[in-house]
């Protein structure tokens, strides 16, 4: 019996694991896209193994056979006892199927509002005077939440000051009774456990629904000094529009078009 719940286990794990990276997206909720070619990898190497087993299994349950018919003389206690294991799989080893079935049939939702709500913004790496590149004329200018920070409370040139600009994440909430909501983006380096958020305070229009993707439109919410540690990381919003989730959305990009 423990044989077969070990044969079980490994090919429903490889086969969940294929089904995930191979013919969906959602390995993008866990992990990078870069690792997709290694979560494929251990999807071929635990159905292997799980065929080995099994075929192990039977090889020696044929040998086991034989050998019993050559031993009839025994007696049939030791004869009912030898190369076979008749113990049972520990209840709690049921308990391993959980993760394996969730792979096949149910995939945990990505990490969203909830998760930016109990998290706190992530420090933006710092950036040199003479690191920022002039920014271009368009207007609104598609800026990600990461360079709208650092021009917000690092270049002194205050180019945003003024500046009409457009970020793109999702909602969150900024708290009971807090002034303004969140537009959000979740980071992830290798995989959902080290994954960071970065949030821009918006302000001048009710907050969409937890969780959707929008185009904000506005410009630097002015307060403490621009281009410092004390300038507000904050919109005055002019328009909210809705949009696709990106296929990757642990990523702090601008939208391809």
């Amino acid at each position: 019996m423990k044989r077969l719940v070990q044969v079980v286990l490994l090919v429903l794990s490889g086969v969940g694991l294929l089904r995930t990276s191979l013919f969906t997206e959602e390995y993008l909720r866990y992990v990078k896209p870069g690792m997709r070619p290694l979560l494929v990898a251990a999807g071929v190497v635990l159905v292997v193994l799980g065929a080995v087993e099994a075929w192990t299994a039977v090889r020696r349950r044929r040998a086991d056979d034989r050998q019993e018919h050559q031993e009839q003389h025994q007696d049939h206690h030791e004869h009912q006892d030898h190369g076979h294991d008749h113990s049972r799989v520990p209840r709690v080893a049921w308990l391993l199927f959980l993760p394996v079935l969730s792979l096949l049939f149910y995939a945990p939702p990505a990490l969203g509002s909830y998760t930016a709500s109990r998290e706190p913004a992530k420090a933006v790496a710092a950036v040199d005077d003479d690191g920022f590149d002039p920014l271009p004329a368009t207007s609104p200018l598609p800026i990600t939440l990461t360079d709208f920070t650092q021009r917000v409370q690092q270049d002194r040139s205050l180019a945003v000051k003024g500046r009409a600009v457009q970020l793109t994440g999702f909602a969150s909430p900024a708290g009971d009774g807090a002034d303004g909501w969140y537009l959000t983006r979740i980071l992830v380096s290798c995989c959902a456990a080290d994954a960071t958020t970065l949030k821009v305070r918006m302000y001048g229009v009710a907050a969409p629904e937890a969780d959707t993707w929008v185009a904000v439109t506005g410009v630097w919410h002015a307060g403490g000094k621009l281009g410092t540690s004390s300038a507000p990381v904050a919109l005055d919003v002019r328009s909210v529009q809705k949009i696709r989730k990106p296929t990757n959305a642990y990523m702090d990009a601008l939208p391809l078009g």
